[in-house]
């Protein structure tokens, strides 16, 4: 079988690095053939040193959106790998999906932003989206050749961050410094402060109402400290699916490209006997309101996800800078949300409008 023709868009980012990584481990299943940075041109010049014939683009010149567009639609790729932050993916993985290629999704703001156009546009094209995110790649294995219908929930497994019993009173306190530091995952800052808020989990809630088609009231959250249990299928008999590994992104990256078929690679099977236990908690979700933010949301729909995720993006970034304290962030999204009036069914330059009238609401409340 020829090795699938991989494009990486966020190739120096951390799930960038792990899909080089997992390239080097299974080189007859996987062939980089695109790579792509922002502004990490060190880091992308030791990515092409190592995949010489992958064409290799720097993304933050003036032409930076059309040479990521001409990376996502290469004539010899068949999988794009969008591992872009922020809202910067979104038109390479429709240009991507209008090319007839699958696309593996790692940056949420794709679907929380555009989900009902991203995968109305794959079922037209016949083209997969593919989950990376380990929670929803989890859910992809679990639901494998099963009906839908048969169904009840799926159930988001959350580290908590590191201040799930830190008590709500000295949440204020909390600097940038305590809040990128992650018990579990190594990520990059954004999304490191969105698990500490609880807002990681809160889009990844949207991503899976889109990506398997289930209402809001239907996705749901549980605390799982260990990071071994990616995320549970429960079925209308009450029975329940879980997917389990080590707290490795090659997993979900490995297990995409090479669907749906499974190799061996150099990745670590867990050893549960030395893991001893695996606990759970509910999520305090009268001290982190994300995901009743996110079920809010997702549940209107429209406008509002895109709002959301706006919002928290200007929130986060003014407590990384020291303007604003840990709580400002999730109540910042919650006045920007109740202040926008949403547009249902929107189309992309609907949702554009959104996300850039969310930025300037939440930038002006923060300054207010």
């Amino acid at each position: 079988m020829s090795p699938r023709r991989v494009v990486v868009l966020g190739a120096t980012g951390s799930i960038g690095q792990s899909a080089r990584r997992v390239a080097r481990s299974i080189p007859g299943r996987m062939e980089i053939v695109g790579l792509s940075a922002h502004a990490n041109s060190a880091g992308l010049a030791e990515a092409s040193r190592e995949f010489p014939r992958a064409r290799a683009w720097q993304s933050n010149g003036p032409d930076g959106a059309d040479r990521l567009i001409e990376l996502a639609t290469l004539p010899e790729a068949d999988l794009v790998l969008v591992s872009i932050v922020g809202t910067a993916g979104l038109a390479p993985a429709l240009a991507a999906i209008e090319a007839g290629k699958d696309i593996a999704v790692a940056s949420k703001e794709i679907l929380v932003l555009a989900g009902e156009i991203v995968m109305s546009a794959a079922r037209r094209k016949g083209v997969r989206v593919l989950p990376i995110d380990s929670e929803h790649n989890a859910i992809f294995q679990c639901l494998e050749g099963r009906d839908p219908a048969h169904v009840r929930r799926l159930i988001l497994t959350c580290s908590g961050g590191p201040f799930r019993r830190t008590p709500a009173g000295e949440l204020a306190a909390v600097t940038p410094e305590m809040a990128l530091r992650h018990p579990t995952w190594s990520m990059g800052r954004k999304i490191t402060i969105d698990s500490a808020t609880l807002f990681n989990k809160a889009l990844e809630m949207i991503e899976a109402r889109w990506l398997f088609d289930v209402g809001m009231d239907r996705v749901e959250v549980i605390i799982h400290p260990q990071s071994i249990i990616h995320s549970i299928v429960e079925f209308v008999d009450g029975s329940q699916l879980a997917q389990l590994s080590r707290s490795d992104m090659g997993f979900p990256i490995q297990y995409a490209v090479t669907y749906p078929d499974r190799v061996a690679g150099s990745l670590q099977p867990l050893d549960l006997a030395a893991l001893g236990r695996l606990e759970f908690e509910a999520p305090r979700e009268d001290v982190f309101p994300a995901l009743r933010l996110a079920r809010e949301a997702g549940t209107i729909g429209g406008t509002l996800p895109a709002v959301l995720n706006a919002a928290n993006e200007i929130a986060v970034e003014a407590f990384l800078a020291g303007r604003i304290p840990f709580p400002r962030i999730w109540e910042t999204v919650g006045a920007v949300m109740q202040a926008h009036a949403v547009t249902a069914h929107p189309d992309l330059e609907s949702l554009l409008a959104a996300d850039a009238w969310a930025r300037r609401h939440a930038a002006d409340a923060i300054t207010r």
